[in-house]
């Protein structure tokens, strides 16, 4: 079994708030990282899960059966096929408001699940579970992680075939069932041929109007799609970084996979040789880049993108306080080049750290105080250098979504 770094910080939350959320996408490892915390406490605790039959009907009456739970831990999974729960948990906090009360988890984003945010205000932590990232399953191992993403199961199957043929039955059951539960009416079909137009377009600026001409739908319905799928953490919205420089600005979004091995089924790239031959080879190693340090990135810290009608352009940049605190650059070459559009953003940003990730083993200085650093050394740098030395905080409070 992997650990999990984020095991700590929920210890420590559940200790300290009176409902813990933990958030992330469909089998990312929720249920069993929340049966592993069952056994790190003294107190009695209790798991709900909602997809079970037997279990739902136990909350019909869902005061009454969770009021005899004073001073249990009450774990329910799956609480968005249950949303009404939010003010009652509300209400039998404000009761007994005494830590531990609750851990709620959930594959749909807090904007999903507004109750929530509306109901506990105050009263709730929200953490989310991401895939697997190179801090918890070794540097050494970053090829495969890219190939095959970082869900559990698929990183884990014994070969490319059995991990490819876990992603497929993901992806049907996700658009079959899992979408239409959380009450979306679209057909799976139909959003799978979205998927895969967006699979196409890694680490492009989002075009609506392109997409919903392709897909034969209106603007105003492709940006519904893309919605469902970043509120199901599935795919991530990189926002614009502006800058009062006086130039022309890009404004939208660029969209990205949160997990390549998603990516690449969806693109029928079936191993690392395949991907080598294709030519989104660039794109998803960019994706890749942003996601593992995104994983790992303390919340005080904003993702964004820049770039300018003239031509400037980074592939994130790190905010602090909304400053450009660390711009980021990442080069599928052994040899990484940097084009006068990073120089020129450079000049605009003024940030602190200049990095250019790529796939070698040596990370050495370059350029100006810029560093070219190995995708190994990333997480070890953030640590290093922007991780709070006096907190104990080790995964993102924050959810970018």
């Amino acid at each position: 079994m992997v650990k999990r770094k984020i095991i700590q910080i929920l210890k420590d939350s559940i200790r300290k708030y009176p409902v813990v959320a933990l958030l992330g996408a469909r089998q990312v490892g929720k249920t069993t990282l929340a049966k592993v915390i069952v056994g790190k406490f003294k107190k009695p605790t209790i798991y709900l899960d909602l997809e079970l039959t037997s279990d739902l009907s136990k909350l019909d009456e869902a005061q009454l059966f969770l009021s005899q739970y004073q001073d249990t831990l009450v774990i329910i999974d799956e609480i968005q096929r249950k949303p009404e729960l939010f003010p009652l948990l509300r209400a039998l906090v404000d009761q007994n408001r005494m830590p531990g009360r609750f851990l709620i988890l959930g594959s749909a984003s807090t904007d999903l699940l507004k109750q929530s945010s509306e109901s506990l205000a105050g009263r709730i932590k929200y953490l989310e579970l991401s895939p697997f990232h190179l801090a918890e399953i070794g540097a050494s191992n970053f090829q495969k992680l890219w190939v095959r993403g970082g869900f559990p199961n698929s990183f884990l199957a014994n070969n490319d075939t059995e991990s490819n043929d876990w992603r497929e039955s993901f992806i049907s059951t996700y658009l079959e069932r899992d979408i239409p539960q959380l009450g979306f009416r679209v057909p799976s079909i139909q959003l799978r041929r979205f998927w895969t137009m967006l699979a196409h377009n890694q680490g492009q600026l989002w075009n609506a109007s392109q997409i919903a001409n392709s897909l034969g739908v209106s603007a105003p319905t492709a940006k519904h799609y893309l919605n469902i799928l970043g509120e199901t953490f599935v795919i991530r919205e990189l926002l614009p970084f502006f800058v009062n420089v006086g130039k022309r600005l890009v404004k939208s979004p660029k969209i990205y996979f949160r997990d390549t091995g998603i990516l690449h089924r969806l693109l029928n790239i079936n191993s690392f040789e395949d991907l080598q031959s294709n030519p989104i080879i660039g794109n998803s190693w960019e994706g890749f880049v942003i996601e593992e340090i995104l994983k790992i990135l303390p919340g005080n810290f904003a993702p964004y993108f820049y770039r300018t009608s003239a031509g400037a352009e980074i592939d994130m940049v790190l905010t602090k306080s909304n400053k450009a605190e660390v711009v980021i650059e990442a080069k599928y070459s052994l040899s990484p080049k940097l084009q006068k559009g990073f120089w020129h953003s450079i000049d605009d940003l003024k940030p602190k750290y200049k990095i250019v990730v790529y796939p070698g083993n040596e990370t050495y200085p370059a350029k100006n105080g810029t560093i070219v650093m190995s995708i190994k050394d990333i997480p070890a740098w953030i640590r290093k250098k922007l991780l709070n030395k006096n907190s104990k905080n080790r995964v993102k409070p924050t959810l970018y979504i």
